[in-house]
């Protein structure tokens, strides 16, 4: 993913009003990112426990969503899958975050949901920039570069269930 600025982001929102994404906070290391290990920039509302956002490039342009999780935690003993990544975590360390649907859908409080990696750093497990716990990547027999591929079709068929 190439850096974006604040702007950007900002205006690259599609579920939410120009109003709610001018509001929203950004993440504070913003500069900091990896940005050639990222396929999509995510970040928690540490202000708002249940939120996130994602911010992705799809098609020359930049796509920002608005998610929303419960807060709850689960046992430690769970383990989830996250669909994105497909890295397993254990406890709460996958969510299902719902984004509401854009235009009409959304504004009649449609959403759609997927489970998701709670702290959004798919792109860096995927890397081996981050390391999961133990039993939480499994062993494949795909290339880094297809695993990178399947993570961003993954991706893409939840932004297009968003606008479809």
């Amino acid at each position: 993913m190439k850096a974006v600025s604040e702007q950007d982001i900002r205006a690259s929102f599609i579920n939410c009003s120009r109003g709610e994404a001018k509001r929203l906070p950004l993440p504070r290391d913003l500069e900091e990112q990896p940005w050639e290990d990222l396929d999509f920039l995510g970040w928690r509302d540490l202000s708002a426990p249940g939120r996130s956002y994602l911010v992705t490039e799809r098609a020359d342009e930049l796509i920002g969503v608005t998610l929303r999780f419960p807060s709850r935690q689960r046992g430690f003993l769970h383990r989830s899958m996250c669909s994105l990544c497909l890295t397993t975590h254990p406890g709460s360390g996958v969510s299902l975050m719902t984004a509401r649907k854009t235009g009409a859908a959304g504004r009649e409080g449609n959403s759609v949901g997927l489970y998701i990696c709670t702290d959004l750093a798919c792109s860096l497990y995927v890397r081996g920039k981050k390391a999961a716990a133990p039993g939480g990547r499994f062993k494949e027999s795909l290339t880094l570069e297809e695993q990178v591929e399947r993570t961003t079709t993954n991706l893409d068929a939840f932004l297009a269930k968003l606008q479809g």
